[in-house]
């Protein structure tokens, strides 16, 4: 059942949870994918308080001098409270899906990962949408992961142009393992959102394509619907006498 999207998410985080995504992106570097990410869900905390919905405008930050990006991501929203919750319970936490765009400042992110304590700047605020679709709407979800031919499409649109094309089934790391994995010896709480990650070739710094001021931005995932996006144009900075 559709529901209107969730704006103020008491928690937002973000996993990188799709390994032909993150190989691409470290392959550019000349490094490999580190162990650890085989080992755990690894994931930041993202900004709850500067969520966008669908037809927003977005901003474009002052600091991004020229790689603003768009990231095609499904997100799973928490519906009760619980803290130790095995692999097998987790789906009874989870109340829904929704589509999540995870805006991102490449050229600050390059260097705020250099020192150690992941993004900060570089992720202004996700947007959300276009409604909350209700677990049972999409019960096989949440333990979907490593098959590659199944799950949802996922597209993104640029100007109406298609950029990337997914299937969510290509995941590595399910939400079912990413909930027991956080909510060991921690409580989660409704309303907190889990974004599983870019799916393959879900944004332009793998593409090396890139948006700008003014581009539309369309995500749209098979079951869900499409969110939607505008760009703005950046601030000028006001001049001091």
């Amino acid at each position: 059942m559709k529901q209107t999207a969730l704006l103020q998410p008491t928690a937002i985080r973000d996993f990188i949870a799709f390994e032909d995504h993150i190989k691409a992106l470290r392959q550019k570097r000349g490094k490999r994918v580190p162990d650890v990410w085989y080992k755990m869900p690894l994931h930041y905390r993202g900004n709850h308080l500067n969520v966008s919905a669908n037809g927003d405008v977005i901003p474009w930050p002052r600091y991004c001098k020229e790689k603003f990006d768009f990231e095609l991501e499904l997100a799973c929203v928490i519906g009760k409270k619980g803290i130790n919750i095995s692999e097998r319970e987790a789906s009874q936490y989870i109340a829904g899906y929704m589509i999540m765009n995870d805006w991102s400042c490449r050229d600050i992110q390059r260097d705020e990962m250099q020192g150690g304590l992941g993004p900060v700047m570089a992720k202004p605020g996700p947007s959300f949408g276009p409604y909350l679709i209700t677990a049972d709407e999409l019960p096989d979800l949440a333990n979907l992961c490593q098959s590659p031919n199944k799950g949802p499409h996922m597209r993104a649109y640029v100007n109406d142009e298609l950029w990337s094309e997914g299937r969510f089934g290509s995941i590595y790391w399910s939400f079912a393992q990413m909930i027991a994995h956080i909510s060991q010896d921690s409580w989660i709480f409704p309303d907190e959102i889990l974004g599983s990650g870019t799916v393959s070739s879900g944004c332009g710094a793998e593409l090396d394509r890139w948006i700008q001021p003014g581009d539309t931005v369309k995500l749209e995932i098979e079951g869900i619907g499409q969110l939607s996006n505008s760009i703005g144009f950046p601030a000028k900075d006001k001049k001091t006498k």
